[in-house]
């Protein structure tokens, strides 16, 4: 059975400071944002992405980090973004995410966000014992 709230991207965004054990308010401000832009664009966008927060990403020294998740796709790591300056560029990786252009990509071909990319993470290949044999 489809479950129609499933969210087939998933954004993380740092919110919480490890050093201060208090609220980033840089985070906050971006998620702020880029809920509101995300939700402003409307479908697909809105409808294919969960938007969260979460405690230190350990990146501290690039404020602000944000990830791009999808199951079966590499994981994007950005820093350095600022809540001012980068929403257009975070929605318009969001926007090719969306289309399959950001994941797939190689990574001298995908989106960096101006010199802004952390790591791109390839998709975890999971093998259970029983299929292990069968892959080469």
């Amino acid at each position: 059975m489809a479950n129609s709230d499933f969210r087939q991207h998933k954004i993380t965004l740092c919110t919480d400071c490890r050093f201060t054990g208090g609220p980033c308010r840089p985070g906050a401000e971006l998620l702020a944002q880029l809920n509101r832009s995300v939700s402003a664009l409307g479908r697909p966008l809105d409808g294919n992405f969960s938007i969260a927060g979460t405690v230190a990403m350990a990146a501290c020294t690039r404020p602000c980090t944000i990830a791009f998740q999808a199951t079966g796709k590499a994981t994007y790591l950005f820093g350095d973004i600022s809540p001012d300056e980068d929403i257009d560029d975070l929605v318009s990786f969001a926007a090719a995410c969306a289309e399959g252009k950001a994941f797939d990509a190689s990574p001298h071909h995908a989106l960096d966000l101006n010199g802004k990319s952390l790591a791109r993470i390839p998709a975890a290949l999971l093998v259970s014992e029983e299929t292990a044999g069968r892959l080469q």
